[in-house]
């Protein structure tokens, strides 16, 4: 059984942090169901496992947390539905591949929900568009168009942290970072591809589409 929690207003990340951990350890005691947490964030950049010092090109723009997870630097803040998942990967098959491609799998269906194809790259975090819209590369290749982020903690084998979906953050506060250290590609949302789509439209859809991706 998984629970489902849903914060109003913009949420503390070091409370976010303290709260993740917490529920973590009671998954793995046994005294608390698995848990889906969503909330938004204060504009703030985080720094996983793998950040480079020289991703961070606007140190002052707003405050920045390590977090513990992997990946590189993201951005969190108002407008963008970050979605922190407390799940038994242990009762889920201690496959950690299998895991982080459910998470993948989590956030296409959920964009397909609004008719947009959401796609995976080799070597590339997160889940992609392509922007027939936008002028293409130099090379010729279509532009491509980050619109969320996952990264992931596992702590005997209880994961938390998890994924942010783009719906109207404030695209320009991305430029204090590399986001997760890829230069050549852009940052989109889902009101900047020109979907009507509101915070709550993708609360249903990731409800709904939860079991799909992790077979629940």
């Amino acid at each position: 059984m998984v629970d489902w929690r849903t914060s109003e207003g913009l949420t503390d990340y070091e409370f976010a942090l303290r709260e993740m951990e917490a529920r973590a350890e009671a998954i793995r005691a046994g005294t608390a169901n698995e848990a889906i947490w969503l909330v938004e964030h204060p504009p703030l950049y985080t720094a996983g496992t793998s950040a480079s010092p020289a991703d961070l090109t606007d140190p002052d723009r707003f405050p920045v947390y390590e977090a513990r997870r992997g990946g590189q630097y993201t951005y969190h803040g108002p407008g963008q539905r970050v979605a922190y998942a407390m799940l038994d990967v242990d009762a889920r098959g201690r496959d950690i591949r299998r895991f982080v491609a459910s998470m993948e799998e989590w956030v296409i269906l959920t964009l397909a929900e609004f008719n947009v194809t959401g796609e995976r790259r080799q070597g590339r975090v997160g889940v992609w568009v392509v922007r027939p819209d936008k002028p293409a590369n130099p090379d010729g290749s279509p532009r491509e168009d980050k619109i969320a982020a996952i990264g992931i903690r596992l702590k005997k084998w209880v994961s938390f942290h998890g994924l942010s979906i783009n719906v109207e953050p404030d695209l320009g506060h991305f430029d204090g970072i590399v986001p997760c250290g890829i230069r050549e590609h852009g940052v989109t949302s889902l009101v900047d591809l020109g979907l009507p789509v509101t915070m709550e439209d993708v609360d249903v859809a990731l409800k709904r589409t939860f079991p799909l991706a992790f077979d629940a």
